[in-house]
């Protein structure tokens, strides 16, 4: 289980944001099967499996094992990650834009901003290995720090940073 991941999935988003299934996510970040998550929300076993079918077909649950139950087998699954965090991609073309906001002192333009950098930190971890097969991980490094320097300039107040280097940046 990873620590946190972003989702940019837009059905995935959707399939997150539903109550049962948050509850559901809730309840598996610990392995566990339909009838035990059944069984802390006081709901249907049927009901319950079909929303996990559901969280694992966007990618959010994971099987984990299968063990023998009676005369059945029962199926584990746990959430894919401790924590989510939605990614701008996953909202489209309403997604936040710092081009669009007119006053870059204001909240909403370092919301967008920051909006920006979570695009980017999700980008560079779902790209994972290069094609040599080694790591990314200096390249992770060097943007998220590229990320860093642009947030602070931001924060304190000198507007969106303007380097070369920063505007390479995945938006």
């Amino acid at each position: 289980m990873l620590p946190l991941t972003a989702v940019t999935s837009t059905a995935a988003a959707a399939a997150m944001l539903d109550p049962t299934r948050f509850a559901i996510l809730e309840g598996l970040k610990a392995p566990g099967s339909a009838a035990s998550v059944a069984a802390q929300l006081g709901a249907p076993r049927q009901r319950i499996w079909y929303h996990i079918r559901e969280l694992e077909r966007a990618g959010l649950v994971a099987p984990v094992s299968e063990r023998a139950h009676g005369g059945l087998i029962e199926r584990l699954v746990q959430a894919s990650a401790a924590g989510y965090v939605v990614a701008p991609q996953a909202l489209g073309p309403v997604a936040a834009d710092p081009a669009t906001v007119v006053d870059h002192s204001s909240n909403g333009y370092q919301l967008a901003v920051a909006a920006r950098i979570i695009r980017g930190l999700a980008e560079l971890r779902a790209r994972g290995p290069n094609e040599e097969g080694g790591s990314n991980a200096h390249a992770r490094h060097a943007s998220a720090r590229r990320l860093r320097r642009c947030a602070a300039r931001i924060r304190d107040g000198a507007g969106e940073c303007r380097r070369q280097r920063c505007r390479e940046i995945p938006r």
